[in-house]
């Protein structure tokens, strides 16, 4: 220890010394620059100077330069000054969140906070972020959250020999998690004092019971809660979500209401060098509760629900707006009594349904619109994929516009109550070639077939289901 001490203090002083010499010499520079410049300027060269001006000048650029070197000790002083305390109450915060009584830890919780408020630095006030994100993500098991006791022992007989085990709790630990989301999303909001939205946030793998991000804003370079375990109801309510990359891959929502209305995912700030895979990600997600986005505005690369299920009650994205380049819904499941996508808009560049499966009692795409034109977008929508998907259930498409270039259905399931009544049909093309099952769908056109539009293929109608 004395020897890494000793060298640590030799580094310092071989830094130190060299900031000095630096000092000099850039002030020895500066000075020759500027008489030679006045020298050239002037015509200093026209009458040569006496003693008393060149002791002057010497005093002038000694005095410059003693003033350059006592800015740079006085500067990494006031450095080395800031470094240590922000290293003692940086610790101290970190051991009471590890200590055992559940008072002190909640302490720990705003003392760490505190720490993040005073230094301002970007890369300290992540630090602080990142302990009490990480504590977060410590095993925890929500049943023992309000437990307080420390320790539980249990008895089990392994083959004929009786073992005890010991179980350890962090005491009343439920309410330490409560303090630290609240105190995360207070400093997210648009009121906070000091704002921590530029500090990415990892939640990966965490339990947060009750979570409020209402109105926060999430602009750090990654927001992460995937793999989070969401318990109780949750509000993400008018979040806005724009930094480079915003995943809840593989997060379970149970036990109450995920709400997301009126939130904004905005990752258009991406750069070009980022991996394509960016963007906003539910992916994998599994809603067990009921769940809205309404009004929710997704932007940027891509938006990414592939796989994700829908399994509560209700489902609802009404009014959402999908105009990043890429949406994907592929293989999401969506289960329940209502799924509703009324006046939805997807306007990206490609949309993808592709073997998506739509069981609930009612899905409705009531008044939306599913592709965009050119006169649209730039580039309007290229594809809408539902090919291979499977509509059970009731599956409704009333007053919906379904537009771009390319619609498929090639391969769907189609086994229900399913209305294309009072679609507008204004795609290029739009396909339901090869159906697996054709049970239970209508037109505007079942009792006269030569209403049917010609973008509708195949040709002849209607098409026949796969043997």
């Amino acid at each position: 220890m004395r020897l890494g001490g000793r060298m640590g203090n030799r580094l310092h002083r071989a830094a130190l010394l060299l900031a000095v010499l630096g000092a000099v010499v850039g002030g020895l520079v500066i000075a020759g620059l500027t008489w030679w410049l006045l020298w050239w300027l002037l015509g200093a060269k026209a009458e040569t100077p006496n003693q008393l001006d060149l002791t002057k000048i010497a005093l002038s650029v000694a005095a410059g330069v003693g003033g350059a070197v006592a800015l740079v000790v006085a500067y990494r002083r006031q450095r080395d000054l800031e470094r240590g305390r922000f290293a003692e109450l940086f610790g101290a915060a970190a051991r009471q969140l590890g200590d055992a009584d559940v008072a002190v830890r909640i302490a720990g919780v705003y003392a760490m906070a505190g720490v993040a408020d005073e230094f301002s630095a970007p890369s300290r006030r992540q630090q602080c972020v990142d302990v009490l994100c990480g504590y977060l993500q410590l095993p925890y098991e929500p049943a023992d959250g309000a437990n307080h006791l420390v320790s539980r022992a249990e008895s089990t007989d392994e083959a004929g020999i009786k073992v005890e085990l010991v179980y350890q709790f962090r005491q009343n630990d439920r309410e330490v998690r409560r303090a630290i989301v609240r105190v995360i999303a207070q400093h997210l909001r648009p009121s906070a004092d000091i704002s921590w939205s530029a500090c990415s946030m990892s939640f990966r793998g965490a339990v947060l019971e009750t979570a409020d991000f209402r109105d926060a804003v999430f602009s750090g370079r990654h927001t992460a809660f995937a793999g989070a375990r969401f318990i109780g109801p949750s509000t993400f309510e008018r979040a806005r979500f724009d930094g480079h990359h915003v995943t809840f891959r593989g997060a379970t929502f149970r036990d109450g209401p995920a709400l997301f209305d009126r939130a904004t995912f905005d990752t258009s700030l991406i750069e070009k060098r980022e991996l394509a895979g960016y963007g906003t990600t539910f992916a994998d997600v599994t809603f067990e509760s009921s769940v809205s986005f309404e009004s929710a505005t997704f932007k940027g690369p891509r938006t990414n629900f592939s796989g994700a299920r829908f399994l509560g009650a209700r489902t609802s994205f009404q009014d959402a707006k999908f105009r990043a380049e890429l949406t994907l819904f592929e293989r999401a499941a969506f289960d329940g009594d209502h799924i509703a996508f009324d006046r939805a808009e997807f306007v990206s560049a490609r949309v993808t349904f592709g073997r998506a499966q739509f069981y609930a009692t009612l899905t409705a795409f009531d008044e939306a619109r599913v592709g965009a034109s050119n006169r649209l977008r730039n580039r309007g929508t290229r594809e809408t994929d539902f090919a291979r998907a499977e509509f059970h259930g009731g599956v409704r498409f009333p007053q919906t516009v379904l537009g771009g270039r390319m619609v498929d259905f090639t391969e769907g399931d189609f086994f229900g109550d399913i209305s294309f009544v009072g679609t507008r049909f204004a795609a290029q093309e739009i396909n339901f070639d090869r159906p697996k099952a054709w049970v239970g769908i209508h037109f505007d056109w079942d009792d006269v077939p030569t209403r049917k539009p010609t973008s509708v293929k195949p040709n002849p109608w209607p098409p026949s289901a796969a043997g």
